[in-house]
């Protein structure tokens, strides 16, 4: 084995032992390999994309510098690694410097091997020596540059003719790709590796456990065990509070993404939070009504100012108002349940609410349901219903034992008992009757006025 071929050996095993595979990944052959690169990003680093609607974000990791590099057979001792340095974020301007300044470092130190001192550069120095502060601005290009008629110089997306730049700077993102959706998802995934390899402690269980065992409430940053969540969300789910699926802490209402439930909850769980989520949102939509029929249930979109809704499942045509069959511009017709609340509804609307309803139900309606309203309040406060026939009793004057103009049966006034026929007074003369001694409970006689007959009751 050759003096340069030695050293290329030492440089690779010692590079593998420094760096786990993900960052450096050496060929079967021995001879090439890549270098995977994440710089170390200051605090509250910031990327800037503008446009009609300029946005920041904040990311604490961008994706790796890749240098990819073949030894020659006179490696070391006379010729540098043949190289090349892609990014997903930098332009090839800047790439174009950066293989400019390792090739001053490879003549700096020319005869010994160099990738060490390349990865600490472009690792720890690529930031200063580019210039490059928070926030990072990125190129956003909706659509590629137009080509004109006649030979044209390949264009980068910095605006830089292909003249000028380094053939050996790759510029992995083409103009048509979404470049600010790639770098979060980087950004994302990355912080969920480090997440996963740190200790927390749960708070709802107080044992700790590795990140990778938690979840982790993005916007208060608050920390559970899976296990505690889990149960938690299959709860809520259980009871239809799909929209509750916040944050344990008291007070706090940072929600649980999606992905985080269906992550922890079975298919079946999901399923129905998913569907439930759904249902919620739509319930919130002015326009979304659902079809009235219970094998149906379909959410149907209703037209401005219109009351017909037909159900695109089954085509039902239905009164968005009152739920049946759809009758043209005929007034809804109100059942006895809604007679009975439509007075305090109406009683209770502004005048705008009220045109609503004389429109939906039409006046006539609306005045019968106020009128027996209050017939019937006036009729629960002054009489009692006949125990045998459920005549309504007004009770003016004399004692408790009544008789029913209706039935001529007789009962009690103040427990509506029925009484004897052959012997009425008895019910409050037994001294085990309820009613004992009560028959002229609550009764105001006049000096001059007698106790009156049965029949004046």
């Amino acid at each position: 084995m050759s003096a340069d071929q030695e050293a290329q050996e030492d440089e690779l095993l010692a590079l593998a032992s420094i760096y786990d595979e993900e960052e450096f990944r050496r060929a079967e052959s021995g001879k090439e390999g890549e270098i995977h690169l994440c710089l170390e990003l200051p605090p509250s680093f910031k990327l800037l994309v503008k446009g009609q609607n300029s946005t920041e974000h904040n990311v604490s990791f961008l994706p790796p510098l890749v240098l990819s590099f073949e030894f020659p057979a006179d490696y070391p001792s006379a010729s540098a690694p043949v190289f090349t340095v892609s990014s997903k974020w930098l332009t090839r301007v800047q790439i174009t410097a950066l293989c400019r300044r390792l090739d001053e470092l490879w003549e700096e130190n020319q005869g010994n091997v160099v990738l060490f001192t390349w990865m600490q550069f472009l690792k720890e120095e690529t930031l200063d020596f580019l210039g490059i502060q928070s926030p990072l601005e990125i190129q956003s290009i909706e659509s590629p540059p137009q080509c004109e008629s006649g030979p044209k110089q390949a264009v980068d997306l910095s605006g830089e003719k292909s003249k000028d730049l380094d053939p050996r700077a790759v510029q992995e993102v083409d103009a048509r790709t979404d470049i600010l959706t790639q770098l979060l998802d980087f950004d994302e995934a990355q912080q969920q590796k480090v997440f996963d390899g740190k200790v927390f402690c749960c708070g709802i269980c107080y044992s700790e456990k590795l990140g990778s065992d938690s979840l982790l409430f993005k916007e208060c940053q608050h920390v559970y065990c899976k296990a505690c969540m889990k149960e938690y969300f299959q709860i809520q789910i259980r009871d239809g509070k799909v929209q509750c699926l916040n944050c344990p802490e008291p007070k706090c209402m940072s929600m649980a993404t999606p992905s985080q439930v269906k992550l922890l909850v079975g298919e079946d769980e999901f399923a129905r939070y998913d569907r439930l989520l759904l249902q919620s949102s739509l319930d919130l939509m002015a326009d979304v009504v659902y079809c009235p029929r219970m094998s149906c249930c379909m959410a149907v979109m209703v037209e401005p100012d219109s009351t017909m809704g037909i159900c695109p499942a089954c085509r039902y045509a239905f009164c968005t108002l009152c739920k049946r069959s759809y009758h043209g511009l005929s007034h809804c017709i109100a059942t006895a349940d809604e007679l009975r609340s439509l007075r305090d509804e109406y009683m209770s609307v502004s005048e705008e609410g009220k045109k609503f309803l004389e429109k939906r139900f039409g006046r006539r309606v609306i005045q019968k349901a106020v009128e027996e309203s209050f017939s019937t309040d006036w009729l629960k406060d002054n009489c009692k219903q006949c125990p045998c026939c459920g005549t309504n009793i007004q009770k003016v004057h004399g004692c408790n034992k009544m008789t029913c103009s209706s039935c001529q049966k007789y009962f009690c006034w103040i427990c509506l008992g029925a009484l004897s026929r052959v012997n009425p007074y008895s019910h409050f003369n037994n001294p085990n009757s309820p009613c004992y001694n009560q028959l002229f409970q609550g009764v105001q006689m006049d000096e001059e006025e007698g106790f009156g007959s049965d029949e004046d009751n």
